[in-house]
């Protein structure tokens, strides 16, 4: 099979790095280093796997990841091979795992790089697929996550017009502490490769791990959501009588780039981020998995003049804010935030109504309500969506209340989000017993956790006999989290 015939296609510029730099090193997992020879190689063996497997044009393969070189290995070889990668985190459920398998109808699963056929029938040709090079998934408001198909075209294109205010090169150095399940993990780890970079993964976020692997590897660039930057500024307080992390300054002198996103970094924490790392540009980037990310920057003088904004548009965004269907806001006016952008997904994978329910005129409505400070920079004031940013990572409430309704001991239960100083929002959870019963949290949470990703786990649980309504007689989730403030719950 030959690779996807697409101009701009990730595995084409993934090749021409191999070729460019065959000895240079491309990815160190801490296992292992490949150097852009043996990464290509790697690629070309899981390439020719898949051929003699007879995978088809276009057919989804999921990669159970954990930042491993062998991961990256199996995307190129994915690509060469002519099919779609589709990522999961190796810490995912077996249930998790199956039903991503069932989503897509996969028959083949790359896992440290090794191919496993389960012995499905080939899945039907979906046109969504044709010039794909990732299914993610990723949380929705109706609670079953959605698979956003995004093609070549649209991920090369967005790792080119990134580069063009980032800066990437073949002497970059880029620690890896997001994980590749997530889409900002996967184009700053992809935008390194296709420069001719180095990638130094993290296995699992440490931020006293992440220091020292700053210092020893003389760090460049790197990215983080504002929860590491939390955890890494606790680390880094070295007033009078306290200790500098790693002993001293080092592990901060050679960076360059501190990217962030998933969520608001806030003044407060851009000081101190700013004060812990001051060689660095500090970028705060606001994007969604439908639209290849990186919609919004707010760097350089707007990250004083603008705090808690998401910035300004990107290269090659254009977007509105929309009051209603009909009527566009005014300045200082919030609505809905939408976006165009040649980088858009081609779709939700076996989702046509959600697909076309996405979009409003070729803008992809995003759900986040916002309006316009000083012309083209946007600041977020709220959400249309109820989804949890937890951590920088989303999550549908509808998702773990289903989930949770599975328990034979819960007859209801609601979720919700409430803020932190730590993780933006924890999930708390407010747990309905049948009667006769009385499940305890952890309990709760153990059975959980063979069913759902981990990072959608409650972090919190209530106990009730009623769940909270609303005027309407409605349950209402603003009205759980009101209780929950107010130490109602």
């Amino acid at each position: 099979m030959n690779a996807v015939p697409v101009p701009g296609a990730l595995c084409a510029m993934l090749d021409a790095a191999c070729a460019a730099h065959p000895g240079r090193h491309a990815i160190d997992d801490g296992r292992e280093s490949l150097t852009y020879a043996a990464l290509s190689a790697r690629a070309q063996a899981f390439a020719d796997q898949l051929a003699a497997a007879g995978a088809t044009p276009d057919e989804p393969v999921v990669v159970v990841v954990c930042n491993r070189g062998a991961d990256f290995a199996a995307f190129l070889g994915i690509w060469r091979a002519g099919c779609v990668a589709v990522p999961s985190h190796q810490s995912s459920p077996p249930a998790v795992l199956a039903a991503l398998i069932e989503r897509t109808g996969a028959r083949f699963v790359a896992d440290a790089g090794e191919l496993h056929n389960n012995g499905r029938p080939a899945p039907p040709p979906r046109s969504l697929l044709q010039g794909a090079a990732f299914v993610i998934f990723t949380s929705g408001s109706t609670g079953l996550p959605k698979g956003a198909v995004i093609s070549h075209r649209a991920l090369g294109g967005k790792l080119l017009a990134n580069d063009s205010y980032l800066h990437f090169g073949a002497e970059s150095r880029t620690l890896l502490a997001l994980q590749i399940t997530f889409s900002f993990g996967i184009w700053v780890s992809l935008l390194t490769l296709v420069k001719g970079g180095t990638l130094y993964a993290m296995e699992k976020f440490d931020a006293g791990r992440a220091l020292a692997l700053m210092e020893t590897h003389s760090i460049e660039r790197v990215a983080f959501v504002p929860t590491m930057l939390r955890a890494l500024v606790a680390l880094g307080r070295y007033g009078p009588g306290e200790r500098e992390p790693g002993g001293g300054e080092a592990e901060r002198a050679a960076l360059r780039l501190l990217m962030t996103g998933g969520e608001s970094l806030g003044a407060q924490l851009c000081a101190r981020v700013r004060t812990l790392f001051p060689t660095a540009t500090l970028v705060d980037i606001y994007g969604l998995t439908e639209t290849a990310t990186s919609d919004f920057v707010l760097k350089g003088e707007d990250l004083d003049a603008y705090p808690g904004c998401i910035g300004r548009p990107a290269p090659g965004v254009e977007f509105r804010i929309m009051v209603d269907e009909h009527r566009q806001a005014s300045e200082g006016e919030s609505g809905e935030l939408q976006i165009r952008t040649p980088y858009a997904m081609n779709g939700y994978l076996d989702a046509d109504e959600l697909t076309r329910a996405a979009f409003a005129e070729g803008y992809f409505r995003t759900g986040d309500l916002a309006r316009r400070r000083a012309g083209e920079v946007v600041e977020l004031v709220g959400r249309v969506k109820e989804i949890i940013s937890r951590g920088g990572n989303k999550v549908a409430p509808l998702e773990v209340e289903r989930m949770l309704l599975g328990h034979p001991q819960v007859a209801e239960a609601l979720v919700t989000g409430v803020p932190d100083g730590q993780l933006g929002e924890r999930i708390h959870a407010l747990i309905i017993p049948r009667p006769g019963t009385a499940p305890s949290g952890e309990a709760l949470r153990s059975w959980s956790a063979e069913r759902i990703e981990k990072f959608k786990l409650p972090d919190v649980w209530h106990f009730g006999a009623d769940l909270p309504l609303g005027r309407t007689g409605k349950v209402d989730r603003g009205r759980l989290r009101e209780l929950i403030l107010a130490g109602n719950v």
